[in-house]
């Protein structure tokens, strides 16, 4: 299959690089958390020409008393997905196209067009882009996935505005927030900061293998161990499998020649099936792995639609639609009502949605008619790049 094609360019080495949008076509850092007490909705939005409505010092006004959208204001809004795969392109095209919604519905113009970028998995370039962002003077930003959540906030907790607040961060697709240090909790995140999960139920996912396979008697786990998302699933399927008296072989990688290795040597081990949570620079390698697991007659399952869409077996957790554009709602009811992030809980979304890959099913020969009764939602789909 052909692999995808990198979307980001960088021209020159000044702050403002030419990055590449991530569009509705699709080094680990700590997080920093503010203990300053600064105010993150304080920034006065830009307004349009003849706009001469007060603004309250909380990114609304005050005839927003009653929690209704004041008309005729721009604010600019930073995109920024980790790496090109087909859940997060998912993930970033329904926060635009929510986005033009409520600029439609609020006659208010949420400008993410000059402001949208693909990390492309790279420290150093995500880095740079929170650099552009904060240098544009975005009034908010909107991370996707969970290593560019980390470096954002990091970025803003560090960058005070002049009015003394702090930009907010909406994050998209973080697996456990908490675990990575972004929020104090999933109920009250604390400082600038809070957003959607795609949190996985590893669990589940291992009931269905043990339903289809009860046979199973050596798992394969196949990962990016530098990859924060994964930490904890992976922890919980070793427990899993501890307690299910199953063996564990462990794989890891962190680009897609090492990830292409790291199948092979888990089926030259024995594995019978092989799993993998919400990783997505796994999920960047599935094109080039599936056939490796079909040709051996192993099943792979992942934590999220976009493995079976790219190959998998079975993906299983959250819809990316719902998700993303959920993450929009959330971004415009900080900018344009004046919610405070520090105390707008995670959202999280139904994650027992089962993508079945019929053709990968065929191929392997497994029957997987047993998990409608178990999940809440059974997708079948076939093998393909991006999502229609």
């Amino acid at each position: 299959m052909k692999k995808k094609s990198m979307t980001l360019l960088l021209a020159g080495a000044a702050l403002t690089a030419a990055l590449t949008g991530c569009g509705a076509s699709g080094g680990n850092v700590n997080a920093v958390v503010s203990a300053s007490g600064a105010s993150v909705t304080g920034k006065a939005p830009e307004t349009t020409a003849g706009d001469d409505t007060a603004d309250n010092g909380a990114g609304g006004t005050d005839s927003e008393e009653d929690g209704a959208a004041s008309t005729g204001r721009t604010y600019k809004v930073g995109i920024v997905q980790y790496v090109d795969d087909a859940s997060l392109n998912q993930i970033v095209a329904a926060i635009q196209t929510e986005l033009d919604k409520k600029s439609e519905e609020l006659d208010i113009l949420f400008d993410y067009k000059n402001f949208t970028y693909n990390g492309q998995a790279d420290a150093t370039t995500m880095n740079q882009i929170a650099t552009d962002l904060i240098a544009s003077d975005v009034d908010l930003i909107i991370p996707v996935a969970t290593p560019v959540a980390m470096v954002m906030q990091n970025a803003t907790a560090e960058n005070t505005r002049e009015d003394g607040s702090l930009i907010p961060v909406v994050f998209s697709a973080v697996s456990d927030p908490v675990g990575a240090g972004l929020v104090a909790s999933m109920d009250a995140p604390g400082s600038n900061i809070t957003g959607t999960s795609d949190a996985l139920n590893t669990d589940a996912v291992f009931d269905l293998m043990l339903a289809a396979d009860p046979g199973i008697r050596t798992v394969g786990l196949l990962y990016d161990k530098s990859q924060d998302s994964s930490t904890a699933a992976i922890a919980a399927a070793k427990a899993y499998c501890e307690a299910k008296g199953l063996t564990v072989v462990e794989k890891t990688g962190t680009n897609n020649g090492e990830i292409s290795l790291a199948a092979d040597a888990l089926l030259s081990s024995g594995a019978e099936a092989v799993f993998t949570p919400t990783d997505n620079n796994v999920m960047t390698a599935e094109l080039a792995i599936y056939e490796k697991f079909i040709d051996a007659k192993v099943p792979h399952y992942g934590g999220a639609d976009s493995f079976a869409l790219n190959g998998a077996f079975l993906g299983y957790g959250v819809n990316y639609v719902e998700l993303g554009t959920a993450t929009a709602d959330m971004a415009v009811d900080i900018l344009a009502n004046g919610k405070a992030p520090a105390s707008m809980a995670v959202q999280t979304m139904d994650n027992g949605i089962a993508t079945v890959n019929t053709e990968t099913a065929e191929a392997i020969g497994l029957d997987y008619s047993m998990f409608a009764d178990k999940c809440s939602s059974l997708v079948e789909i076939q093998t393909a790049e991006e999502f229609n």
